[in-house]
């Protein structure tokens, strides 16, 4: 099993190869925004798990759904590799803050 922010920091790494010709700004941008283009396919593959595109029918599984939204958190996970060199610390940091506000017992 490869470590999850190794296999995200190298394609981080090819991404910002693969677009080096663009401003850094630009590249970011970008970036962000295939967030939402991975996050509309799991709205797309939703729609067809459920059957509720009555043009196309069921074209999807849950098991679709379920790839797309892997796809989501891989990009959400590059995203913040590109964004910040201190990406794995970045993002202790803030689960840290979420599981001690959602995960702390209320008395």
């Amino acid at each position: 099993m490869h470590d999850t922010w190794d296999v995200i920091e190298r394609l981080a790494a090819r991404l910002e190869h693969h677009s080096s010709a663009l401003p850094a700004e630009q590249r970011r941008l970008l970036q962000i925004l295939k967030i939402t283009e991975e996050a509309g396919e799991v709205a797309e593959a939703v729609f067809g798990a459920t059957g509720q595109n009555p043009r196309k029918g069921h074209t999807h599984t849950w098991q679709d759904v379920e790839a797309e939204v892997c796809d989501v958190i891989i990009t959400a996970m590059v995203t913040l590799a590109r964004l910040s060199p201190e990406a794995r610390q970045t993002f202790a940091a803030h689960l840290e803050k979420i599981s001690a506000r959602d995960l702390t017992p209320t008395i």
